[in-house]
């Protein structure tokens, strides 16, 4: 079975356009925007040239179809796991939480969870080991590390709105 082709497209002021045809001679091709939202398209057997399918994803829904194409422990989420059962794993914070605004230690997210927040990411910048008095904005990402369990917890109670 012949390898699939793929190619990229530099798109200036929009994103990176990537095409793959398969195996079966289908197009396929997702637009990466800028803005981090995508752009998949599925091209019509026919003719490779005429679009039959076109959806615009969110951020948020470009990262669920990930997990569902790979495995879970190739999440674009996950960062790394260990033998001893601990993950890593980038949880946001939306505009509309309920902890936006607020300290990091009213999450109170080692007590609950077990869970430790090593970093926060907040557009450019990354701040380590965050103390309790750091205070939440929406779009921040905090990185987490924990069990399996205690990252799921972390997860919902950081998903407060």
């Amino acid at each position: 079975m012949p390898a699939p082709r793929m190619s990229t497209t530099p798109l200036p002021g929009i994103g990176v356009q990537y095409d793959l045809t398969t195996r079966e001679h289908r197009h396929l091709s997702v637009v990466a925007h800028r803005d981090g939202t995508r752009t998949v398209n599925v091209y019509r057997g026919d003719d490779p040239d005429a679009c039959a399918q076109s959806v615009h994803l969110t951020g948020a829904e470009t990262a669920s179809l990930i997990d569902a194409l790979m495995p879970s422990h190739h999440s674009p989420n996950l960062l790394h796991t260990t033998d001893l059962g601990l993950l890593a794993e980038r949880v946001e914070i939306s505009a509309h939480s309920y902890w936006n605004g607020r300290v990091l230690g009213e999450t109170r997210l080692r007590t609950e969870t077990g869970v430790s927040v090593v970093a926060v990411l907040r557009r450019a910048d990354a701040i380590p080991s965050p103390t309790p008095d750091f205070r939440l904005a929406g779009g921040d990402t905090l990185i987490v590390i924990g069990t399996r369990e205690g990252v799921s917890a972390a997860a919902s109670i950081l998903g407060r709105e």
